[in-house]
């Protein structure tokens, strides 16, 4: 069986270079700070450790090596969603990153798997970026942030790369970054620990009660650490709409169609949890990822696999089945 590892990220030294290049006014900066860390500082956000896997493709296959990992699937770092920077800044460096996650796709046809990025802020601009990224070259899905420039992804404006998805069928992994609340989250970690998490569940319900997932059918959203807190508050999501008018205003049927809808990567850190979200939502709904190269991810994502479920045919379907479905690979 070959082990898909449907989410990581890569942001090569060759990524690098080109936007210093080519966007010197969204030039990142790669500090090294040790042998296999760096910093990386981007429009006004620090990345501190930026692991070398990132960029360092030998170390990269090594890791994959030593995890039991066959192949990646490889999006672009969070940090450089760029949504609050200029449109079209941002949509030159978006176009680099897809057109070198492209090119590493086809020189290693049996390590990696591509998803493009799309500047979001500029949704018509972002739509024609992200169908040549399809098209041309190569890519299978679409990595977003779980918002734009604070604006959540049920915003109307974002209609035209939604339309590019549902008409391609892609599979679109969500991925927090600025999150909310972040200004009484300083200590303890606790804008990754719990920001993040709860960015994503705003996404989801975003998705959900904005009316996206009803609307686009054919979109596979997957919701990244496990989905955040919205397996655990599904429920609520439900009983809320049961109760309340505020759910109704733009969402036409139950949200329990859209809920049904979401799917979810493996990354919940806990034997437990993993196995609430097999049992809650079932194993055709989730696919194995790790965050790799994140300190935040997990090194022994296949073992937690065999942890959460002793069937082979549960596990094969986590750690490749769901990936080469939903990727069309």
């Amino acid at each position: 069986m070959t082990v898909i590892d449907a989410h990581t990220h890569i942001f090569t030294e060759t990524m690098i270079d080109a936007i210093a290049r080519e966007v010197p006014s969204l030039a990142p900066k790669l500090t090294r700070v040790d042998a296999d860390n760096s910093a990386l500082e981007l429009l006004g956000v620090k990345q501190n450790p930026f692991p070398r896997g990132a960029w360092d493709l030998e170390r990269r296959f090594a890791d994959m090596a030593k995890q039991g990992v066959d192949m990646h699937v490889i999006c672009n770092v969070p940090q450089t969603f760029l949504y609050e920077a200029e449109a079209g800044a941002a949509d030159a460096v978006t176009e680099i990153q897809n057109a070198a996650i492209g090119a590493l796709c086809r020189q290693y046809p049996d390590k990696f798997i591509g998803l493009a990025g799309v500047a979001m802020q500029d949704p018509v601009r972002g739509a024609a970026t992200l169908k040549r990224a399809i098209t041309q070259h190569g890519l299978r899905g679409v990595h977003i942030g779980s918002n734009v420039g604070g604006r959540n992804l049920d915003d109307p404006a974002l209609d035209p790369v939604w339309a590019v998805m549902q008409a391609h069928k892609l599979f679109v992994l969500v991925h927090p970054h600025r999150v909310v609340g972040a200004e009484r989250m300083h200590s303890y970690y606790l804008t990754n620990l719990i920001g993040n998490p709860l960015e994503t569940t705003i996404a989801a319900a975003s998705l959900v009660f904005g009316g996206v997932i009803e609307r686009h059918p054919d979109i596979r959203f997957v919701l990244s650490h496990g989905g955040g807190f919205t397996p655990y508050q599904a429920g609520r999501f439900i009983h809320g709409w049961e109760v309340r008018k505020e759910p109704h205003v733009t969402l036409k049927g139950h949200p329990s169609e859209s809920l049904n809808k979401l799917l979810y990567d493996s990354i919940t850190h806990a034997t437990g949890a993993l196995q609430f979200l097999l049992k809650d939502v079932g194993a055709d709904r989730i696919i194995f990822g790790t965050d790799y190269p994140f300190d935040m991810g997990t090194e022994t994502g296949v073992a937690e696999i065999a942890a959460a479920t002793p069937d082979p045919a549960t596990q094969a379907t986590l750690l490749a089945g769901n990936a080469r479905a939903w990727l069309g690979v």
